[in-house]
């Protein structure tokens, strides 16, 4: 069987992970421009969630619907904050230069 070498900071875990395996994680190593654009992705969701809310009525809601439209929004909310700090992350690092290599004759 093949074992994997990944770094182990290479993947950085959500907050929204509720079990021990966490199988949900950001790829650190993914661009900043990727982990950006997947953050807007949710926080964008969520907004269009919040800006339905003038156009519903909770005289005929369960409270049970309330209770998922939260937890939906805390989801999209948390994760696109957790991708945008990643991202940022990402951004602050040092760009790490690459010598080029000296060309060897051939012989």
């Amino acid at each position: 069987m093949t074992t994997l070498n990944v770094p182990t900071n290479r993947y950085r875990l959500l907050r929204t992970n509720f079990t021990d395996t966490h199988p949900l994680v950001i790829d650190t190593e993914a661009t900043a421009e990727d982990t950006q654009s997947a953050g807007h992705q949710r926080i964008r969701a969520a907004t269009d969630l919040l800006e339905t809310f003038p156009c519903l009525t909770f005289e005929h809601a369960d409270l049970k619907d309330i209770s998922h439209i939260i937890n939906a929004l805390y989801l999209l909310v948390q994760d696109g904050c957790d991708l945008m700090e990643a991202a940022q992350h990402v951004q602050l690092q040092p760009a790490v230069e690459i010598q080029p290599q000296p060309i060897q004759p051939l012989s």
